[in-house]
């Protein structure tokens, strides 16, 4: 499955300080992208088949209400339209996603949460969307520059596709960061040491031909050596959005590989997990 690239900005909301956050972010997306919006919350009637239909449609419209005027009111021109759809919150936002070119949703706290279930929203819909999932956290970021991870692999030549889009249409910098990481000792045996000679000069051709079709984008490269998840979530500390390939280096991980994990449970910015055609 492949997202339409003219397909809306779709961002899934409830009555959560995070789910205000995400509206914000992707209207701001949208404006950017100039694409259309399309603000959507889900309710299942499974947990409280009791609770009286009126009420609860009441107040998904006061959400999609509000939600709508925060949009609205951050990017006026774009076009913006609602839905309230019954079902399974996770399976519909995928569902919805199949159609869009970017899902956005609150991250339900993760950052700070010290026990994260597998079956969070967020998780899910970063592990299983057809398209960008692009995960907000409740406090706004800082202007600054987009972060992006870099290995070689061809997922994260498609976060760098997004990353210098995403760079040049905001006016940012952009900060590209590959490390190098250090094999572990095992047992007597030490740990080798981290060789970063010609990593730079291989990186920056890797770039050189995303810099030739934006030339306006001033970037950064670094080449660090560590551990690639406690550094790029250091990293992200003074960005403001981090793209990052879905698994990387690491296909046989399943969804998500270690680094967009790390990145989706600990970064305080929001992250985006790009999936490379292959793998949608």
């Amino acid at each position: 499955m492949t997202c339409p690239a003219t397909g809306p900005v779709v961002v899934g909301v409830d009555d959560s300080p995070v789910s205000r956050s995400a509206v914000r972010l992707a209207a701001r997306e949208a404006a950017t992208h100039q694409l259309p919006l399309r603000v959507v919350h889900v309710f299942d009637w499974g947990p409280d088949p009791t609770s009286p239909q009126a009420e609860l449609r009441d107040s998904a419209e006061q959400m999609l209400a509000d939600a709508m005027a925060i949009a609205v009111a951050d990017e006026p021109e774009i076009e913006v339209t609602t839905a309230i759809i019954e079902g399974h919150p996770i399976v519909t936002l995928l569902r919805e996603a199949a159609a869009a070119t970017l899902i956005v949703v609150g991250d339900g706290n993760l950052a700070t949460r010290s026990n994260i279930s597998v079956d969070a929203t967020a998780v899910q819909i970063a592990a299983r969307a057809g398209c960008g999932a692009l995960i907000a956290r409740e406090e706004s970021p800082p202007l600054g520059p987009i972060l992006v991870g870099f290995d070689g692999s061809a997922s994260s030549r498609s976060a760098l596709d997004f990353a210098f889009d995403s760079a040049q249409r905001r006016g940012r910098e952009l900060s590209v960061v590959r490390v190098v990481e250090a094999m572990k000792a095992i047992g007597d045996v030490e740990a080798a040491p981290v060789v970063t000679d010609g990593v730079g000069d291989e990186l920056a051709e890797a770039l050189a031909p995303w810099q030739s079709r934006y030339p306006s984008v001033t970037v950064t490269q670094r080449v660090l050596a560590g551990d690639p998840d406690e550094i790029l979530v250091e990293e992200s500390r003074s960005a403001e959005l981090v793209a990052v390939g879905a698994r990387g280096e690491q296909p046989w991980r399943g969804a998500l590989g270690a680094v967009s994990q790390a990145l989706l449970y600990h970064s305080p910015r929001p992250v985006l997990i790009v999936r490379h055609p292959a793998e949608q």
